[in-house]
């Protein structure tokens, strides 16, 4: 299969993209009366000597459907002889190295890697099998300093860490998508708009767990890392001739450097449909639930959604059942998997009803930052003013641009910036608190500007407001005492 390499692009002269918009179809015929004031080539039929048909608007070329590995098939590589072959032919390849990682989400508990596909101008394609070769950190090792393409990379990079495989140097598509302001960033919507080709993904939500991998699995994951490098030369193409290039590289720097997040404080809050749960003791059902799910789950090396559905925690915490037979009763425990572990899930609701009540979690954890901007208006007028002005700013800029709003800036940036805006309030001051909310200088230089500009005006309309109340309740007293 033929190299699909896109063109050089020459850079632009002005950093100003054109809106990625699609055509407006024109409205249908109209089905008033004929005018009788119009020439008569106006009225004729289409197609005759006086009104020619205009030219048909070409047909989109046919997209070339990838189905087999343009090197051919790649074996599995699952002992330390086959990874030293393939670590001696990355070194000897060229230019960047595509990285792409299938896990089991859906299938099994957590979220690690079962394949590890690599692919090297010069050294083809490898695909490691990440059970039998747990440790890639010599492959880590051999490439260091290589940029890798990554197509959302912020989903692979843990799996990939967890491996031993750290990138250095980062270019991630589905980013640099976004940044171009494409509408489809998925990797297949993609490579068919800017190389197109046609990329199967029937197999995108497969248990990849399973051993042996069948043939047309592997097929597939060949083919999602072959095209990565084609894809990220048109994407940086497309990011170049719009002058967004320099802001992509600091994001995906960053992305690179992140460390890994935290763990997730009571990540049992983040139950489906917990928002009907309204007491702390049935929140507390909730929580056993969830744990003892968590427990069997990670025993069984399975996605916790396959031992209980997260509806059918919620239904038992409502009701609290006593008994077995009253759980089983319930309509989310009709399952046989929810059956299986009835013993464990009436504990964890004994255990609930047990608790001292200074024992049950609270409704809601804490704030660690600004309340939702729901409340804003009653709690603080003044701030939900900012907010208005702010995020008007913010989404006229990212329009102008050709940007999701939500790249050009983080939306919890901005929210706490109106929240407690700086003192004195200046471009400067507004810049101290983006950098040290985490924003990337491109963002800085682009947004500072208009975030102070927008904050200075809802400061001084508020101003101008309480003066004009002061005025009124002046000459109301006045007018009373006359």
């Amino acid at each position: 299969m033929p190299e699909f390499r896109a063109a050089p692009m020459p850079a632009a002269a002005e950093a100003q993209p054109a809106p990625r918009t699609a055509a407006v179809q024109a409205p249908p015929d109209s089905v008033e009366s004929p005018r009788t004031d119009v020439p008569a080539s106006a009225s004729a039929p289409a197609g005759s000597p006086d009104n020619p048909p205009e030219p048909a608007e070409p047909e989109a070329a046919p997209l070339q459907r990838l189905d087999f590995p343009r090197d051919g098939m790649p074996p599995v590589i699952v002992d330390q002889q086959g990874l030293a072959e393939i670590i001696e032919a990355l070194v000897a390849g060229t230019g960047p190295i595509a990285v792409d990682a299938e896990r089991a989400s859906g299938h099994r508990y957590g979220q690690r890697a079962f394949l590890v596909q690599i692919r090297r101008e010069g050294a083809g394609t490898a695909l490691i099998d990440p059970v039998e070769l747990p440790d890639l950190s010599e492959l880590n090792h051999a490439i260091a300093g290589v940029e890798w393409v990554l197509h959302a990379a912020s989903q692979d990079l843990p799996c990939l860490a967890e491996v031993g495989l750290h990138p250095t140097i980062l270019f991630d598509t589905e980013l640099g998508g976004r940044l171009a302001g494409y509408p489809r960033v998925g990797l297949a919507a993609m490579v068919e708009e800017l190389l197109g080709l046609s990329l199967a993904k029937e197999h995108s939500a497969v248990d990849w767990s399973t051993r042996p991998l069948p043939e047309p699995w592997l097929r597939y994951a060949a083919l999602d890392v072959e095209v990565l490098a084609d894809l990220r030369d048109a994407v940086a193409a497309e990011l170049q001739q719009q002058g967004k290039l320099d802001w992509a590289q600091e994001e995906f720097a960053a992305v690179a450097a992140a460390p890994p997040p935290p763990p997730r404080v009571d990540p049992w809050r983040r139950t489906s449909g917990m928002h009907r749960v309204r007491d702390r003791r049935r929140l507390a059902g909730v929580r056993e639930l969830w744990l003892a799910r968590d427990a069997v789950a990670r025993q069984r090396d399975l996605s916790p959604g396959r031992i209980l559905p997260d509806s059918a925690i919620v239904e038992a915490a409502l009701a609290m059942p006593t008994s077995m037979t009253a759980l089983t009763a319930l309509s989310a425990f009709s399952g046989r998997g929810a059956r299986r572990h009835t013993r464990q899930w009436l504990d964890a609701l004994d255990a609930a009803r047990a608790l001292p009540e200074a024992d049950l979690p609270l409704q809601h954890l804490p704030a660690d930052g600004p309340p939702p901007p729901r409340v804003w208006a009653e709690r603080d007028p003044a701030a939900a003013a900012r907010l208005a002005a702010a995020r008007a700013a913010v989404t006229e800029l990212a329009r102008s641009l050709d940007l999701p709003v939500e790249n050009l800036l983080s939306p919890d940036s901005v929210r706490r910036l109106c929240w407690v805006p700086p003192e004195p309030l200046s471009r400067q001051s507004v810049e101290l608190v983006l950098r040290g909310l985490g924003a990337r200088q491109w963002q800085i230089d682009l947004a500072a500007t208009v975030l102070f500009e927008a904050l200075l005006a809802a400061e001084t309309a508020a101003g101008a407001a309480a003066v004009a109340a002061a005025t009124t309740s002046t000459t109301t007293r006045g007018d009373d005492h006359d």
